[in-house]
């Protein structure tokens, strides 16, 4: 027997005798398949939903019970009952907590996901054959039940069924008038989720004004409102069509989407407007379906799943410098674009959701990525306040030491010549200082970084012309961009938090790129200064995750030597610098302790001895002993990334501790001492985005703690392990102990979560926070 079905809760049906088919994948589901995703037998899928809850089903679960646990729970005990009546052998106190707390809610769950498979259906299966409708009698109903489009198109299709079907026309309607917006509102009332997409005057939606909505909640079918256009035509007040949409968008128990609602969400924050029922976005859910790939715009998913090419932008507002805003575009050329935004949003949010579904990613979408988006859209929305003067001073310095360096490389050169030029730099260095040449390219030796930092030892003038790239590039990149990017209306910059470009989940900045500000030098450091809090009775608070990946690897490989340092408070590198050198933890030094670092973060990355040597500047045979040694005393952290390997090279994907997914193909089973680009990049996936997932949810509990207690705090930035907040300074204890408590407990590890909190009246000069009792 084949049940046709995407629908999870079916899987429990599945036997000898019958498995599952998904139409739209054309895969097939067998109790082997079920073990392979979930890691259970068909007969225990009952009791693993009964665990882990599911949101779409308003089926509660135990609290704190994912998908990974639900299975380690049910391996160890066998069944929802065992795991309750053995809820004091369950690893953790909170998940023993929840286990002793929730049971009657588990078990009432069980009641809801089990299906009734005794039914008497008495099915006449000769009946149940596909016959052709009798066109006529489903006409009269359509008719009768005011259905007329159908009855119109099942009219055409029947007495046409010769001919290819051709997708149906959009129906857009352009609302100008005030009686035809309160018919309109009166309809959009009844709707429980549409999509609405907003038209503005530009991309930065710090900046952006409305210019018009769009919004659908069918598939084939749309309305535009708009609020601005050209002089002449009509266009409604824009104040009176937020006041009436404004209480449908901030009430909870209405869904949104949208594609990238995020930006739509900061345009409307801006005009008091905040959005608090988040549907599907197709960008984010594109990217978890597809992570690794580049391009989850509207235009791409439009080709991709529904085989229809939108229309560009350009054809309304043209490019270059006669380019347009849209409020003096023709308003019907701007409701068709809009409409058709809004309706292929919708039609994408209604696959995509099933798509996450069946490729286990729901619960990631819902749980973790779609709360996220309301506190990125909150922290572009915020900005962060930055110095204008103490950029110009640092500007100022650093062009005056960059005129010295100058000098004195032209001495040590014995000539003028143009630094910037890599022919005239190669010729000074090869020709007349005859240095070695240690890579070429086609045009001749290389003059790159990695070459300089070779020949830094060997000569005074490379080292120079290294200072002199690295100081232009802070001068030029940050010192003289940042000012420009300040917004004059609020005097903060507001960076895009990206949360659809690294495949491993990891956030990223752009506009500016505020992770890529540099820290090595004390010239980038100094960068930092310039960011300030709201003014001078407030404070930056920054809580940094310490040596998360690691951690993460720890809890992960299950390795008790690694997790027992942590458990310990040792500090790592000394741990594992001990441990490789077999010397007490007294007798370790500050190279040794360099050496551990290395090979640590160089196990995450999957670095090879030739990349261990390149780092630490030791022999190649020497940095392959350090690793050899180090796998022999961790041998849980070997046997888990062996097993990365050996899961990706038969299944051809990894997933993090939260179940994201990313494809890789070309990974060999089995750690290799030379491992290619696809396995490292399997291993950095798995711990570089496990710790991704923590992050993120740490910065959810942390949103709701602070909306729950009303505290005046306010997350700023995400850089990579860091959360930097301002607050008050006569809140600054509280918040400190606050995002303390829900950092170190975002999730439940085997070892330890340890935050680092400081603060400052800047994001350079910070005064270390200890932890009570510390």
């Amino acid at each position: 027997t084949v049940i046709v079905t995407n629908d999870k809760d079916a899987r429990q049906l599945i036997n000898d005798a019958v498995k599952l088919y998904n139409i739209r994948k054309n895969t097939f589901l067998d109790a082997e398949g079920v073990k392979a995703d979930w890691g259970i037998r068909p007969d225990q899928v009952i009791d693993f939903q009964s665990l882990v809850g599911d949101n779409v089903d308003n089926i509660p679960g135990v609290p704190l019970v994912g998908p990974k646990k639900a299975q380690a729970l049910i391996e160890q005990f066998g069944s929802l009952e065992e795991v309750l009546a053995n809820a004091d052998q369950a690893k953790g106190p909170k998940l023993q907590q929840n286990l002793k707390e929730y049971a009657d809610q588990a078990r009432m769950s069980r009641q809801l996901v089990t299906l009734n498979d005794q039914l008497d259906l008495k099915v006449d299966w000769e009946d149940s054959r596909l016959t052709h409708p009798d066109r006529e009698r489903l006409r009269e109903l359509f008719l009768e039940f005011g259905f007329r489009r159908f009855a119109e198109e099942m009219q055409e299709n029947f007495t046409k069924k010769s001919e290819p079907q051709v997708a149906e026309e959009r129906i857009q309607e352009t609302i100008d008038t005030k009686p035809a917006f309160e018919k309109f509102m009166k309809l959009l009332q009844q709707q429980d989720e549409f999509c609405v997409d907003l038209e503005t005057t530009g991309l930065k939606p710090a900046e952006a004004e409305i210019v018009g909505w769009a919004i659908s909640w069918q598939n084939n079918q749309g309305y535009y409102i708009p609020v601005e256009g050209p002089a002449g035509q009509k266009a409604l007040d824009p104040q009176y069509v937020l006041d009436q949409i404004k209480p449908l968008l901030e009430d909870p128990n209405i869904q949104i989407t949208n594609q990238n609602i995020k930006y739509d969400m900061v345009v409307l924050m801006r005009v008091g407007v905040f959005l608090q029922g988040i549907s599907i976005d197709p960008m984010v859910a594109s990217y978890l379906l597809s992570a690794g790939e580049r391009g989850h715009s509207l235009d791409k998913l439009s080709e991709r799943y529904l085989q229809h090419t939108m229309i560009p932008i350009s054809d309304l507002i043209g490019s270059g410098k006669q380019q347009k805003k849209m409020f003096e575009v023709d308003v019907d050329k701007v409701a068709e674009y809009a409409v058709e935004d809004a309706v292929i949003a919708w039609q994408l949010s209604r696959i995509l959701k099933e798509e996450l579904k069946h490729e286990g990613l729901w619960d990631l979408y819902w749980d973790l990525e779609r709360p996220l988006i309301p506190i990125l859209a909150e922290m572009e929305f915020t900005g962060i306040r930055v110095d204008k003067k103490e950029l110009k001073q640092q500007s100022q310095l650093l062009e005056k030491r960059l005129n010295e360096l100058i000098l004195e490389i032209y001495e040590i050169a014995g000539h003028e010549f143009n630094i910037a030029s890599p022919l005239q730099l190669r010729t000074v260095l090869f020709e007349e200082l005859n240095l070695p040449v240690f890579k070429k390219t086609k045009t001749g030796p290389s003059t790159d970084q990695s070459v300089l930092e070779k020949l830094a030892p060997l000569h005074e003038l490379p080292a120079k012309i290294t200072e002199h790239r690295h100081l232009s590039k802070l001068k030029s990149t940050y010192l003289d961009a940042l000012p420009d990017l300040v917004n004059p209306a609020t005097g903060r910059i507001h960076a895009s938090f990206n949360q659809v470009v690294a495949a491993t989940g990891r956030l990223s900045s752009s506009d500016p790129n505020l992770q890529n500000i540099p820290i090595r030098t004390e010239e980038g450091r100094q960068i930092r200064k310039a960011f300030i809090p709201e003014n001078e009775t407030w404070r930056l608070l920054c809580a940094d995750y310490s040596q998360i990946e690691l951690r993460v690897l720890a809890h992960l490989s299950q390795d008790e030597a690694l997790s027992q340092a942590f458990r310990e408070g040792a500090d790592i590198h000394t741990a594992v610098a001990s441990d490789i050198f077999r010397v007490s933890h007294d007798n370790v030094d500050s190279d040794m302790r360099r050496t551990a670092k290395a090979v640590n973060f160089g196990v995450i990355y999957g670095q090879s001895p030739f990349g261990l040597s390149e780092a630490i500047g030791i022999p190649q045979s020497e940095a392959a002993g350090f690793i050899d040694d180090y796998f022999d005393r961790y041998r849980g952290v070997r046997e888990f990334l062996d097993q990365i390997l050996e899961d990706c090279a038969k299944n051809h994907f990894v997933r993090t501790i939260c179940g994201r997914k990313r494809e890789i193909q070309g990974v060999r089973a089995g750690l290799q001492k030379q491992l290619n680009m696809p396995e490292r990049t399997a291993i950095n996936t798995v711990i570089q985005g496990s710790a991704a997932d923590l992050i993120k949810q740490a910065m959810i509990n942390l949103n709701a703690r602070l909306k729950q207690e009303q505290h005046p705090g306010r997350l700023l930035m995400q850089i990579h392990d860091e959360l930097v907040f301002e607050v008050p300074v006569a809140e600054l204890a509280s918040l400190s102990q606050l995002v303390r408590a829900e950092m170190e407990s975002a999730m439940e590890l085997d070892v330890p979560l340890i935050v680092d909190i400081s603060s400052g009246s800047n994001w350079l000069e910070q005064t270390r926070l200890k932890a009570p009792g510390a």
